[in-house]
């Protein structure tokens, strides 16, 4: 049997996107239901990739279009480039997915010097038919013979200059032959060839010319930007003509079931009478309301309103429909899912439900992480007119708008002067934190999506802007440059953490809004989920925020921020360098005495703000020379005293410390669960200080149970030696203060061999926290910033790699060694927690993979939660119906 290519619009269905594009496959349905749809057949999206690979159109193709064609032909009594009764058609792009305005499109085909005359006569409107063929030959030039559109602009306006006209339709029948004979000269001049004058010509141009289109650099752009696959390919719908620009009696519009911008349950639209679609689009002339047609056309408002009525409850959404009268009979022309602002989405879906049009799990199942993103931030007003100047990364969503500073400390300065700050800084560091604390959003130049500037500001839900490579930064005079452009300290600069732009001068800002529809949806995404949701959170204020945005728990809680690094207790580094520069065990005791009470403190404040949930704390991580300052910068403080004769003993003795510290690899060296294997001390001073904290909320009638998380294990015997160190802590803790609580220990796996032995380590482990951060560092054998900033876009742009990494978990690789140590881990401990508190916890494709392992928790930035229940409900929705299926085959 011949492979079909070609599909009469009655031969297809809605579930047919894939090969009929989304356009093909709607107009198939309209056809189907009993909608008065121009007839028209489509070309598959299977004939778009092989043109691609062949250049070519093959002769099966070829012949089911001419036989398709035929049969059209035949129903309409009409055909193509009679000279009696022409055949005019539309020939328009759609893809599987929607891609609105990327690809071409050409209306009036078939029109030539015979036949527009027969089309006047026809429509006993001459001016109608030369307009037609004018519109024809303009499109049919720009996309069709890539002329340019300029060209035929020019003409234009120079005849409309000439006869001292405004509007194209003030142009008479004489204007227009004029213009059209000067549009084929153009044509000749432009190409070296007569337009073409054979209709059938026309038609098989215009189809590659469509399928030329589907890799343009605006659809290339596009595609890319949206992570639509290039192997999709575009359909071709080749449709009868119907005209809204035969008269008064006659329209063209655009109309919504529901309001895109609210969400509203109302009719909203714009149509023009005597006019054709592009016409509504280009704003030559200004549309009327939809409400306006009721007026003037009740009779085509009201068929129009219970088509769309029944379109939108035939799909289950509100639909984005376009509409032409001719001479007083409705056509329906196109039908999708409208594009909607995020706000509108959320209540779209939920009134859907509510309803009863779709079902609460297709509601879940709808909404998209940029919708979230966009609610729970301020954003750019879509209204404003920006000053783009460069482009980086968007790290952290939301937008922010202050003045340019360079310097943390003078932030700070500003910021108390009542000023608005955007922190401009090459990267940033742990010290960097107070500057980053007041300011209201992060640039940087440096850095990639996991830098600590994203994670940072990310974990704040401040707006970030991270690898911004366009901009060199000079902090020493207070500058950043682009190009020829230099900005100053104390201009004013606007970040967008959703786009990655950065635009000069205070860029007008919406307010995020948090509507009862939304909280609806959470409601009902939290029946839906298996998956707890915790949050990645270091203070009692942060805690708080997660548990507001619905978090069941600390998933991660960064003890290092409680030594210092944090920016807001400076007296803390004091302290925490007094430990590390101690010259024995009992100056270093000493110097932990002080750091248990604010280590109990700080425990203490986090159980509060989150009981009676678990909260996960992991004992100090980073090396230890994070807590000094620079080696390159306190050498250089030394020598100039050495140069100018001053003696500074401390300083040279803390440069002989940080250098004695210093390592190759500190990623790979003396961190993590090493540091409590060599120096017992710092970790047994910190669980001191978590259990003191759990019996003091105990006695107070809290009911709390730690998880101390010990970081870096690599061998199982690491993990021995410090489970036992805890759980002796522990006995000793609750006879010192009489009390007894529950507490669990375990590990992050985040070292390849401790997934591999997994098994070994969950003889001691009552939880597994994967840490994919520095899991896929380790795997990979990648540096993250290194990697980020060098090659790793370019190793996406070019496939070798389908996402980075570090943003959407590497299934197949990192993925398989967390599958495999959670198979292991629930061997040895059936009941073992398994959670995630990388980044990748509040990555919806990541929180689906974690779900498909059978993980008990993600755990993400409070920002980031309820983008996480969102994304954990639909995973469980969607493995839900993959299961509802294979159980019905």
């Amino acid at each position: 049997m011949t492979k079909k290519f070609v599909y009469a619009f009655h031969e297809g269905r809605a579930d047919m996107k894939a090969l009929l594009g989304g356009k093909g496959a709607n107009l198939a349905e309209m056809t189907n239901i009993g909608l008065p749809v121009p007839p028209g057949f489509t070309i598959t999206t299977e004939v778009c990739n092989e043109y691609a690979q062949t250049g070519k159109i093959n002769a099966e193709t070829a012949q089911q279009i001419d036989a398709n064609l035929a049969t059209l032909e035949a129903k309409l009594g009409k055909k193509l480039g009679d000279v009696k009764n022409p055949l005019l058609l539309s020939v328009r792009s759609g893809a599987p997915l929607s891609m609105p305005g990327m690809m071409d499109t050409i209306l009036n085909l078939g029109l030539n010097d015979e036949s527009v005359v027969a089309h006047g006569n026809n429509t006993n409107n001459e001016r109608f038919a030369w307009d037609c063929y004018r519109r024809f030959i303009q499109m049919f030039s720009n996309v069709v013979l890539e002329t340019g559109l300029h060209n035929f602009e020019q003409i234009l306006e120079e005849h409309k200059h000439k006869n001292g006209v405004k509007l194209d339709t003030e142009l008479t029948t004489d204007m227009l032959k004029a213009i059209v004979k000067d549009y084929k000269a153009a044509v000749v001049k432009l190409t070296g060839r007569e337009f073409p004058q054979d209709p059938k010509e026309q038609l098989n141009m215009a189809i590659v010319a469509v399928f030329r289109s589907w890799n343009n650099p605006r659809a290339q752009v596009y595609r890319k930007i949206n992570k639509i696959a290039d192997s999709l390919g575009t359909a071709v719908n080749v449709q009868s003509m119907v005209f809204g620009n035969m008269g008064m009696d006659s329209a063209t519009g655009v109309v919504f079931t529901r309001n895109p911008n609210s969400g509203e349950k109302e009719f909203y639209g714009e149509y023009l009478p005597n006019a054709q679609g592009e016409d509504v689009v280009a704003g030559i002339r200004t549309p009327y309301q939809i409400s306006h047609l009721k007026e003037e056309k009740p009779e085509s408002y009201d068929k129009l309103f219970e088509l769309c009525e029944l379109l939108e409850k035939h799909y289950g959404d509100m639909q984005d429909i376009e509409f032409t009268i001719e001479r007083g009979t409705l056509y329906m022309l196109q039908c999708r899912s409208g594009k909607r602002a995020p706000i509108a989405a959320i209540k779209i879906n939920v009134d859907l439900a509510k309803e009863g049009k779709i079902s609460k799990e297709q509601a879940v199942l709808r909404v998209e992480q940029s919708q979230i993103d966009k609610i729970l931030h301020r954003g750019i007003d879509p209204k404003a007119k920006v000053d783009i100047v460069a482009t980086g990364l968007a790290a952290s969503p939301g937008a922010a708008a202050g003045v340019c500073c360079f310097d943390p400390e003078r932030a700070e300065k500003l910021v108390a002067e009542g000023k608005n700050v955007v922190l401009v800084r090459p990267e940033t560091s742990p010290d960097d934190i107070h500057g980053i604390v007041v300011s209201q959003g992060i640039l940087t130049s440096r850095g990639g999506m996991t830098s600590h500037a994203a994670i940072v500001s990310r974990g704040m839900g401040k707006p970030c802007v991270v690898g911004c490579e366009a901009i060199k930064i000079d902090v020493e005079k207070g500058t950043f440059t682009v190009g020829n452009r230099v900005i100053n300290e104390g201009e004013f600069i606007t970040i967008d953490g959703a786009t990655g732009n950065v635009m000069m001068g205070l860029v007008p800002t919406v307010d995020p809004e948090i509507t009862g529809e939304f909280q609806q949806l959470l409601e009902w995404a939290d029946e839906i989920r298996t998956l707890k949701i915790r949050a990645n959170a270091d203070n009692p204020a942060d805690a708080a925020k997660a548990r507001e945005f619905g978090a069941e728990g600390i998933g991660l809680c960064r003890t290092e921020h409680m030594f210092g690094q944090g920016g807001h207790h400076p007296e803390r580094m004091e302290v925490a360098r007094e430990m590390i520069l101690a010259e024995n065990l009992e100056e270093r005791k000493k110097a932990l005495e002080k750091l248990l009470v604010m280590q109990q403190e700080d425990f203490y404040g986090m159980f509060k703000a989150m009981a009676p949930y678990a909260v996960t704390i992991r004992l100090l991580d980073p090396p230890l020379h994070e807590f000094l300052p620079g080696e390159e910068e306190l050498a250089i403080e030394v020598a100039v005293n050495k140069a100018t004769g001053k003696v500074d003993a401390e300083k040279e003795a803390l440069l002989k410390k940080v250098k004695a510290l210093s390592e190759i690899n500190p990623m790979l060296g003396f961190r993590g669960c090493r540091l409590g294997m060599i120096f017992p001390e710092i970790y047994e001073m910190q669980i001191y200080a978590i259990f003191q904290a759990a019996a003091q909320c105990n006695k107070e009638g809290g009911k709390v149970e730690p998880e101390i998380m010990h970081p870096l294990i690599g061998h199982v015997n690491e993990l021995k030696f410090l489970t036992d160190m805890t759980h002796r802590i522990g006995k000793e803790a609750m006879e010192k203060t009489g009390t007894s609580f529950k507490y669990l220990v375990g590990t992050m796996i985040e070292i390849p061999r401790a997934a591999l032995t997994a098994d070994e380590i969950a003889e001691h482990a009552e939880f597994f926290s994967f840490g994919t951060n520095d899991l896929t560092q380790t795997t990979f054998g990648f540096s993250r910033d290194d990697a980020e900033g060098k090659f790793l876009a370019q190793y996406v742009e070019k496939k070798i790699l389908p996402e980075n990494p570090f943003v959407t978990i590497d299934q197949t690789g990192v993925g398989k060694l967390m599958s495999m140590s959670a198979d292991l881990g629930r061997k040895v401990r059936p009941e073992i927690k398994l959670g995630i508190c990388g980044e990748h916890g509040g990555d919806p494709a990541s929180i689906e993979f974690c779900h498909k392992i059978g993980l008990t928790y993600v755990s993400c930035s409070p920002y980031r939660v309820p983008v996480a229940r969102i994304a954990a409900a639909q995973a469980a929705a969607r493995a839900k119906g993959a299961a509802a299926t294979t159980s019905t085959l």
